[in-house]
């Protein structure tokens, strides 16, 4: 299988190097393909610029989602599963390289792959900076120049063969995910497992942030997804509480404040969380707000109050025999 082959697309060729089983695969937007890939200069030494494996894991790419080199979604879609393939590519397709592989070793160095760039396409920030930050893709930055890929195909799944990234979905699919998970995350309540509950709560909450980032800040749309967005933190506060993260609830709380005010839930909880971290003035204001904001939820304000008293007190005694004994001089013979 050494013969090499034009692809019936300008400045590409292919060469198989092991083939495949099966169809060549139907793409359709939301197709997840999964692969490992080398990339290398097309000089002498064919120099190695990224190689997949060295990760650890396979590439991912969602078919449609703009991938910023478009190329690799053709190159693929003539392969079959298991098959191996060297593409040679001229610089007509390769000029985005640098950036896109700027991006997936930020990723594989736990990094976040815009970090430091502005709200604007990636030639844009390439021009702001002047440099990915690599020379060697600097280098590719400055001079375009064809590159081989050698790919190997692993799987091509449809999109209701998989489950779906939050980042992978559209809008219709993040919208119709949020009540499956915020029904997920009840569920796994009522079963007292807090940690799975807190998971599904989050993750609903990310698919509605992510629609929130396209909107104007308090105009129509954004308050509508802001309403959906808010029990649900509430709800994986809760978990925090029952799981005794405590700092992570004064965190969620907080921010939620900030934006509503005049939430009694979000001050009841976290008034309980200031409570457990012994913030005793700051729990006893927020137990206090919220009897003020829902005078329904006034006894339970007494009884947390109640309670706080009694830890407290409780506390300083148990402080007062440890400082006690620690000055305490040593009694001699």
């Amino acid at each position: 299988m050494e013969e090499t082959y034009l692809l019936n697309v300008e400045g590409v060729k292919k060469k198989i190097l092991h083939g495949g089983q099966g169809e060549l695969p139907k793409l359709q937007d939301g197709s997840k393909i999964t692969f490992h890939f080398q990339t290398l200069k097309d000089d002498f030494e064919r120099t190695v610029i990224d190689d997949s494996r060295e990760a650890g894991i396979p590439m991912e790419i969602i078919v449609g989602k703009m991938f910023k080199l478009e190329i690799w979604e053709t190159l693929l879609s003539s392969m079959r599963a298991g098959e191996v393939a060297e593409f040679w590519c001229d610089a007509i397709h390769t000029g985005m390289y640098a950036l896109v592989s700027r991006g997936m070793r930020r990723i594989a160095e736990g990094r976040d792959p815009l970090e430091g760039q502005k709200h604007r396409c990636g030639m844009g920030n390439m021009f702001d900076y002047h440099s990915t930050g690599y020379d060697d893709l600097d280098e590719l930055q400055r001079t375009p120049q064809p590159l081989i890929f050698i790919m190997e195909l692993f799987r091509v799944e449809e999109p209701s063969a998989y489950k779906r990234d939050t980042w992978a979905m559209s809008k219709e699919e993040k919208l119709a995910a949020v009540p499956v998970l915020h029904s997920e995350g009840n569920r796994l309540v009522l079963h007292k497992e807090f940690r799975q509950a807190a998971a599904k709560y989050q993750e609903a909450v990310i698919c509605l942030r992510n629609l929130q980032a396209k909107e104007k800040p308090w105009e129509d749309g954004w308050l509508k997804l802001e309403s959906l967005v808010t029990p649900l933190v509430l709800n994986y506060c809760q978990c925090q509480l029952e799981l005794g993260e405590y700092y992570e609830v004064l965190e969620h709380t907080t921010e939620l404040l900030q934006k509503h005010n005049d939430n009694a839930k979000a001050y009841f909880k976290r008034a309980k969380a200031h409570a457990a971290v012994w913030n005793e003035r700051e729990a006893r204001e927020d137990f206090l707000r919220v009897a003020h904001l829902d005078p329904s939820m006034a006894a339970a304000v007494k009884k947390e109050l109640k309670q706080l008293g009694e830890r407290m007190r409780k506390k300083h005694v148990e402080d007062q025999k440890r400082y006690q004994g620690l000055f305490q001089l040593p009694r001699g013979p």
